[in-house]
């Protein structure tokens, strides 16, 4: 009988890759490859430092060297400067930057969470003829600094919540619902974009399939809770006999079939403070970053597709309902 063949090395000599070390991705090398029981390891040598931090690691703990990945890089990196910065500020100003509370928040919560987002928005706009370099290396002493658990959001995104904020905030306007692409659709799309690019069966696909049903779930707990500013609690409160009465509306079985891309985005810059509560392990919580973080690049990059080009102005009275409330 023919000896089995051994697969081949995922990355070869010589091939520039991104490398994961914690929570960070870094432009690198590879520049040894070696298999122990069928299981390759790989040397890199990551740009612009010395040789005494080359270090052997798994295929897990690499990724292409492709725009997609080095704009993964840039927002991680991104977001590692913010947190250093927001380290350097008073206990005030790093409230204010961090946003709403925990699962428990009031409507209020979520008003001064809106406008912490206007303020990231803000910036992200200003930011935005950096982003050709983001992804290059930081210095030694900041790559030993653990960050925040930070999830990376695309500056547009950033920008559109903060006009998403005042529109209902400032206008007194509300999202349209049911959403035109809810968030089981975009869920879908998503899955379905990026399946091609995984092995069927693997590990890789299991952890993006559990991330999407995580994702989907803190959705759906924390809308009410957290999501919504006061304006729309009304909307709320309307809208809900939908999924509140399955028999009678079939295609709405969720909350996750109301509404869509905007109120998504809100649980994106919120998942931070809710992950932080958390006792994943460090390792988890990198891979959920990245997962979270592949999601708003794609999102970000769809973006006109997902969120809606007009918000709508209710009534007299509702509005007065809503003051009161």
């Amino acid at each position: 009988m023919a000896p089995a063949r051994q697969p081949a090395p995922q990355y070869s000599k010589d091939e520039k890759v991104l490398c994961f070390h914690m929570d960070m991705l870094y432009e690198a090398k590879v520049t040894d490859v070696m298999s122990s029981h069928n299981v390759f390891k790989y040397k890199v040598h990551y740009k612009g430092w010395k040789n005494t931090w080359d270090d052997w690691v798994v295929a897990d703990r690499i990724r292409p060297f492709d725009d997609e990945h080095k704009e993964l890089a840039a927002q991680l990196h991104a977001q590692l400067r913010q947190s250093m910065k927001n380290a350097k500020q008073p206990a005030g100003a790093k409230k204010m930057m961090r946003g709403g509370g925990g699962p428990e928040s009031s409507g209020r919560g979520s008003e001064e969470r809106g406008s912490s987002a206007a303020a990231m928005g803000g910036g992200g706009r200003a930011g935005g003829g950096r982003r050709g370099k983001d992804w290059e290396l930081e210095t030694e002493d900041a790559f030993h600094i653990k960050p925040m658990i930070n999830i990376p959001v695309p500056d547009h995104i950033q920008a559109m919540l903060v006009d998403d904020w005042e529109n209902i905030t400032k206008n007194n306007q509300l999202v349209p619902l049911p959403h035109p692409k809810p968030v089981t659709k975009i869920f879908a799309e998503y899955l379905a974009f990026e399946r091609p690019h995984r092995e069927e069966g693997s590990a890789s696909m299991d952890i993006l399939a559990e991330v999407i049903a995580g994702f989907r779930e803190y959705f759906e707990k924390s809308l009410s809770r957290i999501l919504l500013y006061r304006f729309e609690r009304h909307q709320y409160m309307d809208i809900r006999k939908l999924w509140d009465n399955p028999e009678e509306n079939a295609e709405y079985k969720t909350v996750c079939d109301v509404y869509g891309a905007e109120h998504l985005a809100r649980l994106i810059v919120s998942l931070p403070e809710l992950l932080a509560q958390t006792n994943m392990d460090q390792q988890s919580v990198s891979r959920l970053r990245e997962e979270i973080g592949k999601f708003t690049v794609w999102l970000g990059r769809n973006c006109e597709h997902y969120f809606v080009n007009e918000y709508e102005t209710p009534s007299q009275e509702y509005i007065d309902k809503a003051r009161s409330f």
